[in-house]
């Protein structure tokens, strides 16, 4: 029987869950529509959202599309 708790007992989110969560530079690039270089200089600057796995970004979803919402936002307030 596969026991889905974690180590002090409380249920653990599904991995499917998870992991449509968080993404790579490769998710995020098709997400954005960019390519790969956009986002790593994106991340070089510190605009975009992201955390660290060892030596790879990762991007939790959330974030990138309250980010990608406040830019919209902000082109809006120039067009005007």
């Amino acid at each position: 029987m596969i026991n889905n708790r974690g180590f002090n007992g409380t249920p653990m989110p599904d991995l499917d869950t998870v992991t449509q969560r968080v993404m790579t530079v490769q998710d995020v690039s098709s997400y954005l529509r960019v390519h790969p270089s956009t986002v790593y200089r994106l991340l070089k600057r510190n605009e975009l959202p992201a955390f660290r796995v060892g030596s790879d970004w990762r991007f939790n979803v959330e974030a990138i599309d309250r980010w990608r919402s406040q830019m919209e936002a902000g082109a809006h307030v120039l067009d005007k």
